[in-house]
């Protein structure tokens, strides 16, 4: 039995025309009968890395007896010249996240799949304390079970309040064991006691993995990297998802 956890995320390619750019992680997100892919806003475009992608594709399974058959779904970022996701910014600047809607009509009738919908995400951040246990789900260097496609997980807790915006950004701090690739990934906390309405995917989506953070300074001949990430708050999902 396949935990729905691993069928909310979606390995994440992006293309240049038929040029492969990079791999990334992304995860299913449902409102209002609308459905869209979440990752992190680099990942569709980075103009300071001039990676500027003009389409994703993102890997479907087919069928639940059978998680080797897969298929590649494409998706356009780009309308007559005028991007198709959705990003925000908030005083403190751009917020890495990115959300596209998916034509449903256009997604094959048999995909299998899970989504978080607004009832996954917190009502209030003094719900969660600093150390809490958190899983993170993608594809860190792209690495994944290339039988059953499925993603990994890595362990995380929180590293810094959660009721506090970090430094005044739109994010909070996990401690894990993080990759490129991992750009993109849902962070979840489990739900101890589902109700009706979180029985089937008992998780709390609380942000969206964006990247390794460093301390400039470090010397990188003596000094271990922090292990420390970024997580942008979840919330930001009821923004950019408004009709």
């Amino acid at each position: 039995m396949i935990e729905p956890l691993l069928l909310t995320s979606a390995r994440i390619v992006t293309f240049f025309d038929q040029q492969l750019l990079t791999n990334a992680s992304g995860f299913f997100f449902e409102r209002n009968d609308r459905l869209f892919v979440v990752t992190s806003r680099h990942v569709v475009c980075d103009l300071a890395n001039m990676h500027q992608p003009n389409r994703i594709e993102i890997e479907l399974h087919m069928d639940a007896d059978n998680l080797a058959e897969s298929t590649g779904f494409s998706i356009p970022l780009y309308c007559d010249g005028k991007g198709l996701w959705r990003e925000g910014l908030d005083n403190a600047g751009d917020i890495d996240v990115a959300v596209i809607e998916i034509d449903r009509k256009a997604l094959p009738e048999q995909a299998l799949y899970y989504a978080f919908t607004p009832e996954h995400l917190l009502g209030h951040f003094d719900q969660v304390e600093v150390g809490t246990s958190l899983l993170v789900v993608g594809f860190p260097l792209g690495f994944h079970d290339t039988l059953s496609h499925m993603p990994v997980v890595r362990h995380a807790i929180i590293a810094s309040s959660f009721g506090l915006r970090f430094q005044g950004n739109g994010y909070f701090l996990t401690d894990a064991r993080t990759h490129r690739g991992t750009s993109g990934a849902p962070v979840v906390m489990r739900i101890e006691h589902p109700d009706d309405e979180h029985t089937e995917l008992p998780w709390m989506l609380l942000g969206i993995h964006s990247a390794r953070l460093d301390v400039g300074s470090r010397d990188q001949q003596v000094d271990e990297a922090l292990g420390l990430n970024c997580a942008w708050y979840a919330d930001i999902l009821l923004t950019l998802t408004e009709n």
